[in-house]
């Protein structure tokens, strides 16, 4: 097994075990995945109402790194704001901000308005291109945790470095007074990769992301934490009609996977979103992403 054992005790720690009657809580939100949870939209496309600084929902956006590479996830507890998205890079002092926003900005804001009253904590590692099973993984990368029979570094590894790096710091909102934590919620958007080699591999889909979602949710904590996943789309901006060939395999296993897990729910409204080139949405469809995301979340939490 792979150190996630050692992150959710980290986690649990912080969590539980502060009685500190002044400590702020923060319910904690994971947004992970590949592109299109990196996101990109355009920061100049953004309305008035997600162009600015958000001083009551932070974020700690832990920085990727290829497969391979010893794990990085730095980042740091800042405030919401655009720059989220594609290019976005942190040092662990200072963050780089982007031109590009995916759904954080609006998923955070509309988690918010869900919950008020409640302060929002969101954290998130996602890299293009990711694939959970490793011989998927391109050029990209894999979530898969056995990759390379588990002695292998890769997405997963660089996942529990960022959920390391970000519940290292007590403080997260710089009062002087230690915080707690409280797992919330995971968001993915991913499997694109996925379907887009052969059926076999498209045919594992469900089986790897129930697993990978048993895992996340134990490094952050909770077995139970609700989970809601984007169903993978299709731009059709390819010669042959697809860009994903074996996409509707995978469709299908998230959909699968969403009605067996009882605390998972699927976001469909990707159907509807147009695209900013073959792969990615376009601005309007990561704001949509978010806020579907954030109902969907909310509708869990009345089962």
């Amino acid at each position: 097994m792979k150190t996630y054992l050692s992150t959710a005790l980290l986690i649990v720690v912080i969590i539980s075990g502060c009685d500190n009657k002044r400590a702020s809580e923060f319910n904690l939100y994971y947004l992970g995945g590949q592109s299109n949870m990196e996101g990109y939209g355009y920061c100049s496309e953004l309305p008035d109402s997600l162009n600015g600084t958000f001083d009551n929902i932070l974020i700690f956006h832990g920085n990727s790194s290829p497969d391979g590479e010893e794990p990085d996830g730095k980042g740091i507890w800042a405030p919401l704001r655009p720059g989220h998205g594609g290019g976005f890079v942190s040092d662990g002092v200072n963050n780089n901000y982007s031109d590009r926003f995916g759904c954080e900005l609006s998923f955070g804001l509309k988690i918010k308005e869900l919950n008020s009253g409640t302060r929002i904590a969101l954290l998130k590692y996602a890299r293009g291109g990711t694939s959970i099973d490793e011989e998927a993984a391109g050029n990209f990368g894999s979530w898969d945790p056995q990759y390379l029979d588990g002695a292998g570094i890769n997405q997963y590894d660089h996942f529990l470095a960022a959920v390391d790096n970000a519940l290292s710091i007590k403080d997260i909102d710089g009062d002087g007074k230690e915080d707690r934590l409280i797992p919330s919620g995971i968001i993915w958007m991913q499997g694109e990769s996925d379907a887009a080699f052969t059926e076999e591999i498209a045919a594992r889909y469900y089986d790897n992301l129930d697993e990978l979602m048993k895992l996340l949710r134990e490094a952050l904590g909770d077995p139970t934490i609700p989970v809601v996943i984007g169903r993978i789309s299709d731009s059709g901006n390819n010669p042959s009609g697809k860009v994903w060939e074996f996409g509707e395999t995978v469709r299908r296993a998230q959909h699968e996977f969403a009605e067996k897990d009882p605390d998972a729910a699927i976001v469909t409204t990707t159907d509807n979103y147009s695209y900013s080139d073959p792969w990615h949405y376009d601005s309007d469809a990561y704001i949509d992403l978010g806020r579907a995301f954030a109902l969907a979340l909310d509708s869990l939490a009345d089962r």
